[in-house]
């Protein structure tokens, strides 16, 4: 016997490829990730649901991990995860779906995000939609020193998209490092909250230390002239993924 309530604020956690969609927010007479998650759980549900996410992707970027809430007029089935993945196409996964209290946020309570950037050095037929291939040596040594000046509380108007309505380029980056793994390298960074664009951004820029078209020094200054014409062009859509969102353990319940 289902038990009413006035809300009921649940956690979804799912991933997907971005191949075919237009990042995950809704978007006028495109197809996107939000609105495809939300005709499936509201269709199954018989209710209108409609989902906050903890950040937006855009076009092409893939996740494999995004959290979202949404409230509900009672209480879930036990099998909604399985029917999803049913209802929903091969390109989206539900993971797990959890009961938190009824002022969790999935965006404002998220204390850092995780993303990875994919580079395959050379050409590989099967992988070119999921990283961005170069075909050219990088010198990753460098890219990690550069890594290093984005360390720390700053501003970041270098990576981000310009005339957005953001109040502040203020980000804490917790970390940021290349790793290697024979022929591809990945990027991996967290900070508390990213700007739109501002992954791709750094990773272009940094790719261009890799080539040595930008010094460290150079690297640095961009940084500190807060001004996105200085920085590199960004780097291609689909070797970005959302690979993590953290919340502190305090917004679930114990159900």
């Amino acid at each position: 016997m289902q038990i009413k309530t006035s809300k009921l604020r649940y956690f979804i956690k799912l991933a997907y490829n971005g191949k075919d969609y237009f990042g995950w927010q809704i978007q006028p007479r495109q197809r996107s990730v939000q609105q495809t998650v939300e005709e499936s759980i509201s269709t199954i549900l018989r209710q209108e649901i409609k989902l906050v996410g903890a950040g937006r992707t855009d076009t092409g970027v893939h996740s494999k991990i995004m959290v979202a809430h949404f409230d509900s007029e009672e209480q879930l089935p036990e099998d909604l995860v399985h029917r999803m993945n049913q209802f929903l196409p091969k390109d989206i996964a539900i993971y797990e779906i959890l009961s938190v209290k009824d002022d969790a946020h999935a965006r404002f309570d998220a204390v850092s995000r995780t993303y990875h950037y994919l580079v395959r050095i050379g050409k590989d037929p099967f992988d070119f939609d999921y990283c961005w291939q170069i075909h050219q040596p990088l010198d990753v040594e460098k890219m990690n020193l550069a890594a290093e000046y984005l360390l720390g509380k700053q501003d970041f108007s270098s990576f981000a998209k310009i005339h957005t309505d953001v109040k502040t380029h203020i980000c804490e980056v917790k970390s940021a490092f290349w790793t290697v793994s024979g022929n591809r390298l990945r990027f991996e960074i967290t900070a508390d909250r990213f700007l739109r664009n501002m992954v791709r951004s750094i990773v272009g820029t940094l790719v261009d230390v890799g080539r040595e078209k930008i010094s460290l020094a150079e690297f640095k200054t961009i940084i500190e002239k807060r001004d996105r014409k200085f920085a590199s062009g960004s780097a291609p859509a689909q070797g970005l993924y959302l690979v993590d969102v953290e919340y502190p353990k305090s917004i679930y319940t114990n159900e």
